[in-house]
């Protein structure tokens, strides 16, 4: 199992990423900047407030693309063709938190890529679970990116969220050409337990993993769908969206549907969006 493995290995890191400083604070009131305690010490992250309901809701944590070991302005609006803060779950109620992860922003810790990284994001839904706003039992992840093959390597490692969403992941950090890896990328035992196709039978809850039909990462989530015997992990393309234009539909309807308690993801829904 992934976590064992995960548990008893240790990396050999031979790079650094590029430094960033502190995140950004927030504008408005749509975010928080807050800390939470991980095994390196203290990281940040931003958390959609209280609404001040005395209700317990919804809640994401969503992992950005490129260097998501670092987080930045996720409140300013996008173009729908390309927002990568996934807005539309924080406009339909739903909690939302981006954990900075080791080695980002100023934060302690050194960027790992795909390894350490794994414990931060459970320990940033820690902190998240235990906001008296948010309903412990209706906890997901998601990510985009280099964001969806974090979520996919969390959701290969523990059972705690209702469903896992990756957006536009790859089976192996390999194929990344080199960025994001900070360990040796020769090394097999390295990428080895930081590829998602290898731990696909580790997976417990729902795992859903979405690619654009055009200019993406499909021919590597190809690789893990024809690999995959995990009834609990599915693998959809989505017609007439690329990599980035994906991102608004998919989370629209995600996000419905999270507010409803009830996930259903099907090759129809992903066809039909617009």
């Amino acid at each position: 199992m992934l976590v064992d493995v995960r548990r008893g290995f240790e990396t050999r890191l031979v790079s650094r990423g590029e430094e960033y400083g502190p995140p950004d604070r927030p504008d408005g009131d749509e975010f928080l900047l807050v800390s939470y305690p991980s095994a390196v010490g203290d990281l940040a992250a931003y958390v959609t407030p209280d609404p001040g309901d005395g209700g317990r809701h919804p809640a994401i944590v969503w992992i950005t693309g490129g260097d998501n070991n670092t987080i930045g302005d996720v409140w300013t609006p996008r173009p729908r063709g390309n927002d990568q803060s996934a807005s539309a779950f924080r406009k339909a109620g739903v909690v939302m938190m981006f954990p900075s992860q080791r080695g980002g922003n100023d934060n302690p810790g050194r960027r790992e890529g795909f390894l350490g990284e794994v414990d931060d994001i459970l320990a940033a839904t820690d902190y998240l679970v235990g906001l008296p706003y948010v309903d412990p039992e209706q906890v997901y992840l998601g990510g985009h990116s280099t964001g969806g093959t974090m979520a996919m390597l969390v959701g290969e490692s523990t059972d705690r969220y209702r469903a896992v969403f990756s957006l536009g992941p790859v089976a192996t950090p390999y194929h990344y050409g080199g960025d994001y890896l900070y360990c040796d990328p020769e090394d097999d035992e390295e990428l080895t337990v930081r590829a998602p196709i290898v731990w696909l039978h580790c997976v417990k809850r729902p795992m859903y993993v979405f690619e654009g039909g055009e200019r993406g990462n499909w021919e590597s989530i190809q690789l893990m769908a024809a690999d995959n015997t995990n009834p609990n992990v599915r693998f959809l393309r989505v017609p007439g969206h690329d990599h980035f234009s994906v991102i608004a539909p998919l989370a629209e309807v995600l996000a419905e549907q999270i507010v409803q308690g009830q996930i259903e993801v099907d090759e129809q829904l992903v066809s039909d969006l617009q």
